[in-house]
């Protein structure tokens, strides 16, 4: 397991540091901001390649093209790829991605089959999806029986079926490439950590990423939101750079360039670019005389909607205006009455933000007569669609200090900008679902939200007086206990292995309906699961408490009093 994910990461390192050369060498970035440029590219240009070869009708399997081309226009370049490994900051940031990418793994090698609150279907969704971009299925194909192929965006969907174009069309390598798609995100996370808290905070930061149930448990989940959130996260470390930047044009058009992405790898990165778009616009207005600011603009305009149109201008052309815009399923679901629509937003947004053990409410979805199944739900409903739980169990209190601290310290100007962009952040992502949700709604779309946060703890460790260190400890331990450990066992079948031969039928009349029909998907279609030709689950385990030992005596080396 550690082995095959070590090959793929750097294999990806390679073809990324490869493709970086030519195209970030002129860019005025630091060295791993042009190695996380060359990371979007690299991911964008694999889905435009793979979608321009499914919308040409032609087998997927000529995707091998793009990384072929990127090794051979990079094999004059071992000088360079020379310098850019003796560069130790990138070499560190580089070896906390190949951390969290097999620590991730680890835990999918455990997963035997899904479950957890109201997680149900969607994994299979995105299989049936995947599979559609390889086989060059019919237009009208109805996934899952009701979703049409509009409802969700493709970039996501396209890059691992051009994995799987090149391996093997099965599901195990799915799950794998999913969630090594997925533990890709730290990588934009850490270079926010590093510009606010220097390169001690990137270990810090992988620590938290480690022990973080929303994020390990949504890497496992072969969906697109962790995916969706990697570009969200790049957008804002180039806005960010274009923001100080005396030479903004190139910043731009890469911010520009992984917003739209993350719009294409899943809706929810709409709201993070309205809110973006709202502060560029508000920004233009104190450099209204600064040329290079209007050329950024026009650039960064001119790339997303490239970008978008890839998407957009096909999806119009086969399914008309309504069949691409009225098709996702939070537009369906949304009431047809204004009035109820905003009761219905202000509902979910007071259910988000307060904890479900603080309000009665219809507990059905995770009712059962399993002990260690109810146990890891109502924690697993509180880690992941609690807003303020989703940063861990006491991670939201050393939080909130932290930004309490920066607020009073900050200028009007700044203090307001930042409030504006998270209150906004948090209203638009609950606001957009259409559905009404009791239990929450912070895992659809604030997980860019949740992950910038994290960040913040991360930059902010070294200023933090002993007493919030010691809270933050203690909850991340518990976390990785309730939130991780227990998880996993439930989906692993742990606790049914050692009751003997009669656990999994008692497993079957005592769990939810969501799991047991997951199970039922897994066997109705005879799908092997990654964790199904994996290792026993004792040995992942111990090679997981092996990966954490070594990351923790690693960072406290230098970061624990």
């Amino acid at each position: 397991m550690l082995i095959v994910t070590l090959a793929c990461l750097a294999l990806i390192g390679v073809v990324v540091a490869r493709f970086a050369r030519p195209v970030t060498a002129p860019l005025s970035l630091e060295t791993a901001e042009k190695w996380l440029a060359a990371l979007v590219l690299f991911l964008l240009g694999l889905f435009l390649g793979a979608w321009a070869i499914f919308v040409s009708k032609l087998p997927l399997s000529l995707t091998w093209a793009v990384p072929a081309a990127a090794v051979t226009c990079g094999l004059a370049l071992h000088r360079p790829l020379r310098q850019l490994w003796h560069d130790a900051a990138l070499r560190a940031l580089l070896g906390w991605q190949l951390v969290i990418s097999a620590w991730c793994v680890g835990w999918l090698a455990l997963v035997a089959t899904y479950s957890g609150g109201g997680w149900t279907g969607d994994w299979y969704e995105h299989w049936e999806r995947a599979r559609f971009f390889v086989e060059g299925g019919p237009l009208d194909t109805m996934f899952i029986g009701h979703a049409a192929l509009t409802a969700r965006p493709p970039l996501a969907n396209v890059v691992t079926a051009a994995g799987l174009a090149l391996t093997q069309v099965a599901f195990a390598p799915y799950q794998f490439l999913s969630t090594l798609l997925a533990s890709l995100a730290f990588a934009p996370a850490a270079l926010l950590a590093w510009r606010w808290g220097g390169r001690r905070a990137v270990p810090v930061l992988a620590l938290l990423f480690m022990v973080s149930p929303l994020f390990v448990q949504n890497a496992t989940f072969a969906w697109t939101k962790l995916p969706a959130a990697c570009f969200v996260l790049a957008a804002l470390v180039f806005f960010l750079r274009a923001w100080d930047s005396e030479r903004p044009v190139a910043p731009a058009a890469l911010f520009a360039a992984s917003l739209a992405a993350g719009i294409l790898t899943h809706y929810s990165a709409g709201i993070a670019g309205l809110v973006m778009a709202a502060a560029w616009i508000g920004r233009a207005w104190t450099r209204r005389a600064d040329r290079a600011w209007w050329q950024a603009t026009a650039a960064g305009v001119l790339v997303g909607a490239t970008v978008l149109a890839t998407w957009f201008g096909w999806a119009i052309s086969a399914f008309g205006s309504k069949g691409t815009f009225l098709a996702n399923t939070s537009v369906q679901a949304s009431a047809a009455n204004p009035d109820q629509q905003i009761l219905r937003i202000g509902l979910n947004l007071h259910d988000t933000l307060v904890p479900h053990f603080l309000r009665p409410l219809d507990e059905s979805l995770i009712t059962q007569t399993n002990f260690w199944g109810a146990l890891r739900d109502w924690w697993f409903q509180l880690y992941q669609v609690n807003l303020l739980f989703a940063f861990g169990l006491l991670g939201w209190l050393v939080l909130g200090a932290i930004l309490l601290n920066a607020a009073r310290r900050a200028a009007p100007s700044v203090r307001s900008g930042w409030s504006a962009a998270i209150g906004a952040s948090v209203l638009l992502g609950v606001g957009v679902h259409g559905a009404r949700d009791t239990w929450g709604l912070a895992h659809i779309c604030l997980q860019p939200l949740v992950l910038l946060g994290l960040a913040l703890l991360a930059a902010r460790w070294d200023s933090l007086a002993r007493r919030w260190r010691i809270v933050l400890v203690a909850g991340a331990v518990f976390d990785l206990v309730f939130g991780l450990a227990l998880h996993f066992a439930v989906q692993n079948l742990a606790f049914e292995r050692w009751a003997g031969p009669h656990g999994f039928v008692r497993w079957q009349n005592h769990n939810t309906e969501g799991a047991v029909m997951n199970m039922a998907a897994k066997l109705q279609h005879h799908l092997q699961f990654f964790g199904d030709t994996a290792p026993p689950p004792g040995s992942i385990a111990l090679a997981l408490l092996a990966l954490l030992i070594g990351a923790v005596w690693r960072t406290t080396r230098r970061h624990l009093p």
